[in-house]
C-alpha cells in the first residue's frame, strides 16, 4: 500500500488548461497513485487537451463565472458517479484564477471595478460556490484544496489586483471549514506556490523577469516545479493530512527567507 493510500479514491479537478497547468500536474500525481480523476475544464477547446493527457478520465466543461454552470456540472458528475447508488467524491481541487490584463498593467489604485469583481468571482467565489453545490456528493471526510500564491503581502506591481483576491481566497478556507463542520469532517486547505512556469503566468506582464529573479532567490538556485506543488496538493487530499485544516501551505523551496542573498545583493548594489 502506498503512503497516500488514495487508490480508487475519486477526485474532481477543476482548472486544467494544458500540460503546464498545475491542475494537470495534480491530476497526473493522483492517477499515478491509482486514484480516479474527473476533470472539469473551462471550455470545449480544453477538452481535447484533458483527454489527451488523461484518456481514462471523464472530462466535463464548466465556466465557473456563471454559477448555473457549476450546478449543471455538479448534476452531470453526480449522475456519472451514481450518487443514488452511494457514489461520492473524496476530494476537489480548485485550480482556477483569472485576471484581465488585456489593457496592460496599471497602478493598483487605477484598478477597474468590473475587472476586480470579475476576478473575485472566478478566482475566489467559485471555490465557495463549488463547495456549496457539491456538498451533498462529497464524502463525509473529503478534502478540498485550492491553489493560491506564496504571499499576498508582497506588492508585486506586475501581479496587480490579484494578490488581494488571493488573500480573500485564503481567508475563505476557515469560513468554509467552519460552515462544513456543522455536518461533516470536510477539510479546506490551500497550496501556495512560489513562481511557476505555467501558461497562465506567461500572460502576466513582466512575469518572466520575476520568475528569473525567483530562481536566483530560491535557496537551491533552481526553480520550483509544478510537480512539487502537485505532490503537496495530493498529500492534502489524502487521509494522511487528516489533521490539517484551514491552512495555507507555502511551497517556495525557501525563497521567502532568502531575499538578502549575497549574490542578489551584490549584483544590485555592486
Amino acid at each position: 500500500m502506498s503512503f497516500l493510500n488514495i487508490k480508487k479514491k475519486r477526485f474532481v479537478v477543476f482548472g486544467l488548461a494544458n500540460k503546464k497547468s498545475v491542475a494537470c500536474a495534480i491530476g497526473k500525481c493522483l492517477v499515478d497513485e491509482g486514484a480516479e480523476v474527473i476533470h472539469v475544464v473551462r471550455s470545449q477547446e480544453r477538452v481535447d487537451n484533458a483527454r489527451k493527457f488523461f484518456p481514462n478520465s471523464p472530462v466535463f466543461v464548466c465556466d465557473v463565472e456563471n454559477e448555473a454552470n457549476i450546478i449543471r456540472v455538479r448534476d452531470a458528475i453526480a449522475e456519472w458517479i451514481g450518487t443514488e447508488r452511494g457514489g461520492r467524491i473524496d476530494g476537489i481541487v480548485h485550480s482556477i484564477a483569472f485576471a484581465n490584463y488585456s489593457d496592460g498593467m496599471k497602478p493598483f489604485h487605477l484598478t477597474r471595478k468590473d475587472d476586480f469583481l470579475q476576478a473575485v468571482n472566478i478566482s475566489c467565489f467559485s471555490l465557495i460556490s463549488i463547495a456549496n453545490h457539491f456538498k451533498d456528493i462529497l464524502a463525509h471526510d473529503a478534502s478540498v484544496v485550492t491553489i493560491t500564491i506564496s504571499t499576498t503581502r508582497m506588492a508585486a506591481e506586475n501581479y496587480g489586483y490579484m494578490a488581494p483576491i488571493k488573500a480573500a481566497l485564503d481567508s475563505s478556507l476557515c469560513f468554509l471549514a467552519k460552515s462544513f463542520s456543522e455536518f461533516s469532517h470536510v477539510r479546506f486547505n490551500a497550496v501556495a506556490p512560489g513562481l511557476l512556469k505555467t501558461s497562465a503566468s506567461a500572460g502576466i506582464p513582466g512575469y518572466v523577469d520575476s520568475y528569473l529573479f525567483a530562481e536566483k532567490a530560491i535557496l537551491r538556485k533552481e526553480a520550483l516545479t509544478t510537480r512539487e506543488v502537485a505532490d503537496t496538493a495530493a498529500f492534502l487530499l489524502s487521509a494522511r493530512a487528516s489533521g490539517i485544516n484551514c491552512q495555507t501551505i507555502v511551497v517556495d523551496a525557501g525563497m521567502a527567507v532568502n531575499y538578502f542573498d549575497k549574490e542578489i545583493v551584490g549584483k544590485t548594489v555592486g
